[in-house]
């Protein structure tokens, strides 16, 4: 017959660890889709997937220094970011928009020119984007 203390379960152990859930599907390096949680002056607090915690510093909101404020994100806001870091100890993501926008960037600069070609940044970002937004019209 088990102690009585062994056949008690709080509701934590109940259910799903979000962080381990989430360990095992996000990766280092992954772009993301994060709901705001909470906005803070050194950063804005998120969650990823099913309840993962993760922290974006005010740093890395942009790579426009004056874009780097947590107050223009709203609380439920979605955004994607990079993962730049994946904390076991403390159990938080830390992410990165700025990350995100600079890999975007040198994509489209590898898809749709160099600096070389005599396309300016303007060109070849708005060429991604209206290929971007035709993808989306035809998914809908």
């Amino acid at each position: 017959m088990p102690t009585r203390s062994a056949s008690r379960l709080g509701v934590k152990q109940l259910s799903d660890d979000p962080f381990e859930s989430g360990a095992a599907t996000v990766r280092k390096g992954a772009i993301v889709t994060c709901t705001v949680t909470k906005l803070t002056e050194s950063g804005i607090e998120v969650t990823v997937g099913d309840g993962m915690p993760g922290f974006i510093r005010k740093s890395e909101l942009s790579r426009d220094r004056s874009e780097q404020r947590s107050d223009r994100f709203a609380v439920g806001e979605k955004i994607d970011a990079k993962v730049t870091q994946i904390d076991q100890k403390s159990r938080k993501l830390s992410l990165s928009i700025k990350a995100r926008e600079s890999e975007e960037e040198k994509k489209a600069m590898q898809n749709y020119g160099s600096s070389d070609s005599g396309a300016s940044l303007g060109d070849i970002l708005g060429a991604a984007l209206r290929q971007r937004e035709e993808v989306q019209n035809t998914d809908e």
